[in-house]
């Protein structure tokens, strides 16, 4: 088998089992006694790997929940529309969830996702956005934009954005702005700290390898850490010294930590501890060095095939991560079935691309080149 599938779920670390029986074994000998113990902090362990990952300080990150719940959570407090800035910008072509989120949160407050939502849309005939056209378009609606929420990479094209860029201009113009980095934690450096990001989320069953409905990770800048403002509060993101003492009164802990509602979920966590150990031992930016070789080398071979086969990701390393999004002809789902029945592992997303992932923690050149021997046979 040839897998090339870390860009929806990711393979399992030969450790994660160890570490899953190991919070089993704890739940079986100590029962209750393990809260205190040995859980009650255990999202804690995860800290400094996810702000190293990231490229934030350790205040500013913490573990919890899935993305679009993330998503939902930090919006509550960087989405706050008022009668002229109510509007939301996005990629257009967003993974769907992302867009369900977003109209779901204009609903909400009233507003009507036709006026208030703008889509980033390339110009014809390119499927890419450009991001002078981005920045072009925030400064166009300056007056209007509440909160600007894009992919740090798109699901679809494999494009990777211009952050630092997009931020600048989007705090400038007096917007919150966050990213999904679903497509970019554990697949791109990221800087959020320096690039002034005000808020991201990600998920870990992608490129982090912690498996199916792993928890996801949230970042919010340190400026906010004494946030006022509104929010979703729970029993886990009050003051850690007084949280059971059962007060009625909520009070935050400083920083990230302040946005957590419920208490980790132990197990699923314990495969995320699993594979954030090799992300730190082996580092982002050995692992980017390789990605960008790998998928060079995957795009050398398949542009050698013929002009039926068509890389809609950008040829710029810098803005691309780990995937390639090829168009095979008018018979690309023929040949997406094709692959599969010769042992390649990819996925197919409608209308017409085929994604290929050469993840860098476990694929290899060899695996590239048997890949391409079997597309060129299969095109050809």
């Amino acid at each position: 088998m040839l897998y090339f599938g870390g860009n929806s779920l990711g393979l399992m670390p030969k450790t994660t089992a160890a570490m899953v029986n190991e919070e089993l074994d704890v739940w079986e000998k100590k029962a209750v006694f393990g809260q205190h113990a040995h859980w009650e902090a255990y999202h804690e362990h995860l800290t400094a790997a996810s702000a190293r990952l990231t490229g934030a300080k350790p205040s500013e990150v913490v573990v919890m929940n899935a993305l679009t719940v993330n998503l939902h959570i930090l919006l509550v407090s960087f989405y706050q529309p008022t009668a002229k800035r109510n509007k939301i910008v996005i990629e257009k072509g967003a993974f769907p969830s992302d867009q369900y989120a977003v109209e779901s949160q204009i609903k909400f407050y009233g507003h009507n996702p036709k006026d208030a939502l703008i889509e980033l849309t390339p110009r014809d005939g390119e499927k890419c956005l450009r991001t002078e056209d981005i920045l072009k378009t925030l400064k166009e609606n300056s007056d209007s934009i509440a909160t600007i929420l894009i992919g740090g990479v798109n699901y679809y094209t494999g494009q990777a954005f211009d952050m630092k860029a997009i931020t600048k201009v989007g705090r400038k113009i007096g917007a919150y702005v966050g990213f999904d980095l679903a497509h970019a934690a554990g697949n791109l450096l990221l800087k959020l700290h320096d690039w002034d990001v005000d808020f991201a989320a990600w998920c870990s069953y992608k490129y982090l390898c912690a498996g199916p409905g792993s928890p996801g990770g949230v970042f919010v800048h340190e400026r906010h850490a004494n946030w006022d403002g509104p929010r979703f509060a729970g029993w886990w993101g009050h003051d850690k010294k007084t949280r059971f003492e059962m007060d009625p009164d909520f009070v935050p802990i400083t920083g990230a930590e302040g946005w957590q509602i419920s208490n980790a979920p132990i197990l699923s966590m314990s495969c995320l501890k699993s594979s954030m150990t090799i992300f730190d031992e082996v580092g982002m930016p050995a692992l980017r060095e390789k990605s960008e070789t790998l998928t060079g080398y995957l795009e050398f071979l398949v542009h050698t095939i013929s002009d039926k086969v068509d890389i809609i990701t950008p040829a710029d390393p810098q803005q691309r991560g780990c995937q390639l999004s090829l168009v095979v002809g008018d018979n690309g789902k023929h040949v997406f079935n094709q692959l599969g029945i010769e042992g390649v592992v990819c996925d197919w997303r409608k209308p017409d691309v085929i994604r290929i992932a050469p993840t860098p923690l476990y694929n290899s050149y060899a695996d590239i080149y048997r890949f391409f021997e079997i597309l060129k046979s299969l095109v050809e």
